[in-house]
C-alpha cells in the first residue's frame, strides 16, 4: 500500500523559506506523477507543483512559478517543495499526492489515487 507523509511545514514570515518534504513508501514510482497541492481555509484545494517521477519534468501553477521549486530524490523516494519568498496568500495545508498514471491533467486533484495527510504552512505578514 502506497503511503506519503510529508513534513517541513511551520509558520514564517512573509519574504521568507520553507522547505517541505514528502516520503513515499509502499510501491516502486517509476511512471508516477507527484504532485503538491494546496489548500487554505474556506477554498478549495488547488495545484501548486508536480513532477514525473521518471525524467523528472516539472509543472507549476502560475501563483507560485519562479517561487516554488519541486524536486525528487529517487534513489529515497523523497519528493520536495522548496518555497521561497512565501506570502501570506500561500497560507495552506499542503498537501503531497501520487498519480499510478502519465496524464495531461496534472493539474487536477481528481486524477491522484494517493494522498498524505497534510503539513500547515502559515505565512505572516
Amino acid at each position: 500500500q502506497v503511503q506519503l507523509v510529508e513534513s517541513g511545514g511551520g509558520l514564517v514570515q512573509a519574504g521568507g523559506s520553507l522547505r517541505l518534504s514528502c516520503v513515499a513508501s509502499g510501491g516502486s514510482f517509476s511512471g508516477y506523477t507527484m504532485g503538491w497541492f494546496r489548500q487554505a481555509p474556506g477554498k478549495e484545494r488547488e495545484f501548486a507543483a508536480a513532477i514525473r517521477w521518471s525524467g523528472g519534468n516539472t509543472y507549476y501553477a502560475d501563483s507560485v512559478k519562479g517561487r516554488f521549486t519541486i524536486s525528487r530524490d529517487v534513489a529515497r523516494n523523497v519528493m520536495y517543495l522548496q518555497m521561497n519568498t512565501l506570502k501570506p496568500e500561500d497560507t495552506a495545508v499542503y498537501y503531497c499526492a501520487a498519480d499510478r498514471d502519465y496524464r495531461t491533467t496534472y493539474y487536477s486533484s481528481y486524477e491522484y489515487d494517493y494522498w498524505g495527510q497534510g503539513t500547515q504552512v502559515t505565512v505572516s505578514s
